[in-house]
């Protein structure tokens, strides 16, 4: 499932904070997409030194989505290009390109003023990297609770579903979905259900290493999580 289409923006009523902070020992370059309806952001990509962290204002009401990119050089002839979470654009701005799965999502729905956020983390489009969402403020009254994929798959990632990078360690690990591209593990045509696409044996893998994010398509029960009350969030990678 995703968060996108919650409401329709009508028009800012107010700012929330977004800070990102990289606790991997590495690296990374985050990247941001606006769902349809939604405003680009001051930034859409930059660059995380380890320990480093970064604050955006986001408007509300905004949807969107936020990754993590690693393994990322910049050619001879300037292009900009990551081995996972991948944007496309060939620039450290993804200006309005997604991630190339396998990426762990994070995904926003925020209302507007002090309305009820919406918000989770998915590998519904694989893994790369560990993620934490922690709200600050709000009133409490939505949940307003922390979620996460703290542990990382790519430990444990099959080798059928396993992307590896130039010295043959795993950096991603793909869904079934992507992997096979089969209706029952991408709940299309007659699976296209919560009655009918159940979890698989990979995904019930990605739940068992992070319980609270989105295993598979309609793993909704425990994977969505919101905060009434007008929060900002922290995103942090390798929390």
């Amino acid at each position: 499932m995703s968060l996108w289409s919650k409401f329709v923006r009508v028009g800012a009523d107010s700012t929330r904070l977004f800070t990102f902070k990289n606790s991997c020992h590495f690296t990374i370059w985050p990247g941001a997409l606006s769902g349809a309806g939604s405003p680009q952001l001051p930034s859409t990509g930059f660059e995380l030194a380890p320990g480093a962290s970064l604050s955006l204002n986001v408007p509300a009401p905004w949807s969107g989505r936020f990754w993590g990119r690693s393994h990322c050089s910049t050619d001879h002839s300037g292009k900009f290009s990551c081995a996972t979470g991948q944007c496309g654009s060939g620039e450290i701005e993804c200006k309005g390109t997604g991630a190339i799965p396998p990426a762990s999502l994070v995904e926003f729905t925020l209302a507007p003023n002090s309305g009820q956020d919406f918000y989770d983390v998915s590998l519904v489009d694989g893994f790369n990297l560990p993620v934490l969402v922690k709200p600050e403020g709000g009133s409490g009254g939505g949940g307003c609770n922390s979620t996460s994929c703290p542990a990382s798959v790519n430990d444990v990632c099959p080798d059928e579903l396993a992307v590896k990078g130039g010295d043959g360690s795993v950096i991603a690990c793909r869904s079934a979905c992507l992997a096979f591209d089969q209706s029952q593990y991408c709940c299309r045509d007659e699976f296209n259900s919560p009655n009918t696409c159940k979890p698989s044996e990979y995904s019930r893998l990605f739940k068992t290493q992070c319980p609270q994010a989105y295993s598979y398509a309609y793993d909704d029960r425990t994977s969505t999580f919101t905060c009434t009350g007008g929060a900002n969030y922290v995103v942090t990678f390798c929390p």
